[in-house]
């Protein structure tokens, strides 16, 4: 006797069909629950990256372009998250601006952020105030201990001052055509800090790139010099905002 092979009919067939069908949605299903066990959050991802690749840093050396090589390593470190960064001489800061600004108004460019030390930061000012005249306003500069006495003005979203005052420091000062906020900050008591090194000094790193982050990305920074007050045996680094 032959084995029966009976047919599915029109009732298997649909049975089959629909577990093909439904195979696609498992899929999805379980990749979405793995996503959450995980805390990864899909929606975020397209949005990080956009604002990393629309925002660009510009840092400035000091005299000589042979002393400020720790702005080399927060470059390398701003890379890392997909931020572009220019790292150049402050002498050239009037040309930047100029190639900044018709990236703005590109589109290429949303948000422009200036780093400067020294005689770079020294220039940052007067970065601003063309970069406003040319309808480009900077988001965030974070000036590294100049040691001239600088103006600001224009429009700036925030300008972070850090100077050792016990040193050749100076602030900045207010002028009544800036539109924005303006800090500044007395950094003397970071352990080890001083003019040759504030740009190369870890907590320092932390604190600029904390503020870019917080400009880039919407991430809170955090100030290092809090945390490491806080340990036992630790010399404050905090700072004196003024």
């Amino acid at each position: 006797m032959k084995p029966y092979r009976g047919e599915l009919g029109s009732a298997g067939r649909s049975v089959l069909s629909c577990r093909a069908s439904w195979r696609p949605l498992y899929a999805m299903a379980v990749a979405a629950l793995l996503l959450l066990a995980t805390g990864a959050n899909p929606t975020q991802a397209r949005p990080t990256a956009q604002a990393a690749s629309t925002s660009h840093v510009y840092l400035l050396r000091g005299v000589l372009n042979i002393f400020s090589f720790g702005l080399d390593d927060i470059a390398a470190q701003l890379r890392a998250q997909g931020i572009p960064v220019t790292v150049a001489n402050f002498a050239s800061w009037s040309s930047l601006a100029d190639e900044a600004a018709a990236a703005y108004r590109s589109g290429r460019i949303k948000t422009i952020v200036l780093v400067g030390h020294s005689s770079g930061a020294t220039a940052l000012p007067d970065m601003v105030a063309k970069l406003d005249k040319l309808g480009a306003p900077v988001t965030l500069a974070i000036g590294l201990d100049s040691v001239f006495r600088t103006k600001l003005s224009g429009r700036v979203g925030r300008y972070v001052n850090f100077y050792i005052a016990n040193g050749n420091g100076e602030p900045v000062a207010r002028t009544a055509q800036l539109q924005g906020k303006l800090e500044n900050i007395n950094v003397q008591n970071v352990p080890g800090v001083g003019h040759m090194s504030i740009e190369k000094n870890k907590i320092m790193q932390r604190k600029v790139i904390a503020e870019i982050d917080a400009v880039v990305f919407g991430r809170k920074p955090r100030d290092p010099g809090a945390e490491s007050a806080a340990r036992p045996g630790r010399a404050s680094t905090a700072a004196v905002r003024e």
